[in-house]
């Protein structure tokens, strides 16, 4: 019997080792074909008569984020680039003799890329157009957005079955106040700013007429800049394509190409057969079709040594990217400890001459956008800092821009909204009706000033309403300081309203009308570096062991494909307006943002 167990015992504990073994190696021999797989693959090759095919799908961010196990073993590339990295591809693609074209395919699901970004973008490729080069743009429901980028082309074809959308922007905010009433949420505001709106979601049914004469006044900028651009492009006046857009709003192919807004009514295999003529054939996977590199893949593919620029002097570009939130902050976040930290690295690095500090958030955190913005100053006190606005700089996105030498924004940029406000929510009628109820033992009356389970006094609103006041003071002084403007000045044109980058400047809150490029090249003059000067991206890129770890290790996110049902697209929105109640961290339950997730159609 002793020995029957022995054998089993060892038979199991030949099995654990056995499994413990194939597990080791089955995890070492993946993490050594993937390591393999990066060190031979040398990049694609871009051979003579090449088209740069531009996937009008493609999600634009000013950073990579940060990939999954899925996406490493997925053969679908990831959908998303950089900004710096489609900008810099393009600028190439001009100076390369290998490159005949740009084809803009818009044949996937359009983009949602902000207009602030599809303007650097359509900058590039004006510059590629002017260059002598082709553009032709291929599409088959082509919204405003997509339009605003393919009406650059020289040749813009579309689908016999499909349509230009020209209708107009609009923006149409979410309100819960109502669904709070009837389940017992209480809300209490304090706020300073009668456009500081980012509370209406919670508190009214409706837009007030201060937020409705703001949300008016940006989309008609952003509109009267998408019918100048297209005007000038399209050779079609403004006030046709208002007229379309007041009494049509969607334009069939042959209306659209008798407008003068498109070249061509044609199938893709039409175009297809254009780009063979254009480029020659090339077989890939069996099928014969024109010779063509993507843009993700060409960013990164035989680069010349004329086009490496290296230097010991660096000019380090800082992405300061989402919701401003306090502590570290998830990856997606500012996390005000976390890019604190950040800044006083680039301060003490001695290769960096200049800092460009890119901004694209809403804001957040009042505490955090402030220990921001101190090592901000500290950092300019040693070496110039050149602010570049994104799609939206607004609030404690404001508040860090103040620290800079000047401040570069795109014209249809959303900025200022200089506001503060406190949200207070409390869960006692809901409790009661369910049956719960607390009590409360204090050792002095102010004790529970923060629960949420009851609404505040007029007292305690009071004294929360002075702290409200006193960091809106604090953000005015901020922003007269660093415009060099009267304090008075500064009061009439915060009270929380949003500017587009256009109006910013008029109004001395923005010094240049310029991408993320103009920025740099003025953060190396200001560094008086002349061309002696590369470029460095910051927060540092992880390296590939830690890379792959992450990676492997990743959490897999499900890629959904997008629905176009109204109902699950409205679910969507109520959802991803609770989820940003998450980023509501401030130690003093105070806020400088805009109003929640406001989306433009």
């Amino acid at each position: 019997m002793g020995q029957f167990l022995k054998q089993i015992y060892a038979s199991l504990i030949g099995s654990f080792a056995g499994l413990i073994l194939f597990f080791v190696l089955g995890t070492s021999g993946l993490v050594l074909l993937l390591i393999a797989a990066v060190l031979t693959e040398s990049g694609p090759t871009v051979k003579d008569k090449t088209v740069l095919v531009f996937d009008l799908s493609t999600q634009i961010s000013d950073t990579q984020p940060p990939s999954t196990l899925s996406q490493v073993l997925s053969e679908e590339p990831t959908p998303t680039v950089t900004l710096r990295q489609v900008l810099d591809a393009i600028d190439k693609a001009r100076k390369d003799r290998r490159i005949v074209a740009i084809f803009l395919d818009g044949r996937k699901a359009g983009t949602s890329n902000g207009y602030a970004t599809l303007k650097e973008v359509r900058m590039a490729l004006e510059r590629f157009r002017a260059a002598g080069k082709k553009i032709i743009a291929y599409d088959v429901d082509v919204s405003e957005q997509e339009y605003y980028l393919t009406s650059v082309a020289d040749t813009s074809i579309l689908n016999p079955m499909g349509a230009i959308e020209v209708n107009g922007l609009n923006s149409q905010p979410l309100f819960l106040a109502d669904a709070f009433k009837k389940y017992g949420i209480g809300v209490q505001v304090v706020r300073v700013g009668s456009y500081k709106s980012a509370v209406e979601p919670y508190t009214r049914p409706n837009l007030s007429p201060e937020n409705r004469q703001q949300i008016k006044a940006l989309l008609d900028d952003l509109w009267g800049d998408f019918l100048n651009t297209v005007e000038k492009s399209r050779k079609v006046p403004a006030q046709k394509l208002q007229q379309f857009a007041d009494t049509k709003g969607i334009l069939d192919p042959e209306e659209a190409r008798t407008a003068g807004l498109i070249d061509r009514v044609a199938y893709f295999d039409n175009v297809l057969e254009d780009l063979k003529q254009m480029t020659g054939e090339e077989k890939e996977e069996g099928l014969k079709t024109f010779r063509q590199i993507d843009l993700p893949a060409y960013a990164g593919a035989n680069v010349t040594e004329a086009q490496k620029k290296s230097s010991r002097n660096k000019i380090a570009v800082l992405y300061a990217e989402g919701a401003i939130v306090s502590g570290q902050g998830a990856i997606q976040e500012i996390g005000g400890d976390r890019f604190a930290k950040e800044l006083r690295k680039l301060k003490q690095n001695e290769d960096v001459k200049a800092v460009v500090l890119r901004i694209n958030s809403p804001g957040g955190s009042a505490t955090a956008s402030e220990i921001i913005l101190r090592e901000v100053q500290l950092l300019r006190e040693q070496k110039p800092v050149i602010v570049s606005m994104g799609d939206v700089a607004a609030s404690g996105g404001y508040w860090i821009a103040t620290g800079g030498n000047r401040i570069f924004a795109e014209g249809s940029t959303i900025t200022g909204s200089i506001g503060v406000f406190g949200l207070l929510f409390n869960l006692q009628e809901i409790a009661n009706n369910n049956g719960i109820s607390w009590d409360v033992v204090k050792t002095a009356r102010l004790a529970d000033l923060g629960t949420a389970t009851r609404p505040k006094t007029k007292e305690e609103l009071a004294i929360l309403q002075r702290s409200v006041n006193q960091i809106y003071e604090m953000f005015l002084d901020k922003v007269a300081k660093s415009r060099n403007m009267p304090k008075e000045r500064v009061a009439q044109i915060a009270q929380g309203r949003v500017w587009s980058g256009e109006d910013a400047k008029k109004i001395g809150l923005v010094d240049q009308i310029g991408g993320i490029d103009a920025a740099i090249q003025e953060a190396a003059n200001q560094a008086n570096l002349g061309d002696d000067w590369e470029v460095e991206e910051y927060p540092a890129k992880r390296s590939f062991e830690a890379e792959l770890l992450a990676r492997l290790l990743g959490t897999e996110q499900t890629k959904t494909a997008l629905s176009h049902d109204p109902l699950t697209v409205e679910f969507l929105k109520f959802k991803k307006e609770l989820t940003t109640l998450q980023t509501l961290n401030d130690p003093q339950g105070i806020y400088s943002r805009l109003p929640f997730n406001w989306s433009i159609e």
